[in-house]
């Protein structure tokens, strides 16, 4: 299957120039490795002030793990081909470092890679990494927690007991 940006923007809910991966390079059930230039570009959506800092890259890995939890979803579920999922969202971000002041001065694509450390239902846990492709300097790399339906997360007043 060739997972390029016409099926990832077919597959996640990020569309038109805010679609920042241009296709995923590998992918197994733990691990996917995505590659990107949108960040060279200057109609970035994510820029601002001309120029794009590196907690921008959390957005890129963000996407990946989009992507990757579309492709477990789909394999697990024995299809080829799956509808656009429903809006997640990102739950938290932890141990992010940012190796980098900003993504736009990096001349080379990037090579994003998110691996699986947990998962249930409607939660995976991942560690991610963004590496400049050729020189595979570091970027940026943290932890960060999905949850892959929102519309499944009630608010729940707590009461007192």
């Amino acid at each position: 299957m060739n997972i390029d940006r016409d099926w990832i923007a077919a597959h996640i809910p990020h569309q038109g120039s805010m679609c920042l991966l241009d296709h995923v390079s590998s992918w197994d059930k733990e691990r996917l490795i995505a590659i990107a230039d949108s960040h060279l570009q200057l109609d970035n959506p994510l820029r601002a002030h001309d120029r794009l800092g590196a907690a921008n890259g959390i957005e890129y890995a963000a996407q990946a793990m989009a992507v990757h939890s579309t492709l477990l979803a789909a394999s697990q579920e024995g299809m080829q081909e799956m509808a656009r999922p429903g809006a997640g969202f990102l739950a938290s971000v932890r141990n992010t470092v940012l190796h980098v002041s900003r993504l736009d001065d990096i001349a080379e694509a990037l090579q994003i890679e998110v691996t699986c450390t947990h998962s249930e239902p409607n939660c995976i846990l991942y560690q991610f990494a963004v590496h400049g492709r050729d020189s595979k300097k570091p970027l940026l790399d943290g932890r960060a927690t999905i949850i892959i339906d929102a519309s499944l997360v009630t608010n729940k007043e707590t009461k007192p007991s």
